[in-house]
């Protein structure tokens, strides 16, 4: 289990914001392609762990800032989705 968390965290700390617009698309999550780059550039290389709840809450709190609250919400969903 810790390695496919490990796995998932890696490719998220990694994520272009083309890639994150597809996961996006995949599980019907409606954000913008300039809301996923912003996103992107802000998870990348930050060592993000979206299976903590305190780490995800925290990054949802900053891309509620950068985007808005309601696109914090629809990528919680996808962050949910990749930890299932």
């Amino acid at each position: 289990m810790k390695l496919i968390q490990n796995m998932v965290n890696y490719k998220v700390n990694i994520i272009t914001g083309v890639e994150l617009f597809k996961y996006a698309r995949q599980f019907n999550v409606k954000i913008s392609r300039e809301d996923a780059e912003k996103i992107a550039d802000y998870v990348r290389g930050k060592q993000l762990d979206i299976f903590d709840d305190e780490a995800r809450s925290k990054a949802l709190k900053d891309i509620a800032k950068i985007t808005s609250p309601l696109t914090a919400k629809e990528i919680n969903r996808v962050f949910v989705l990749l930890a299932k």
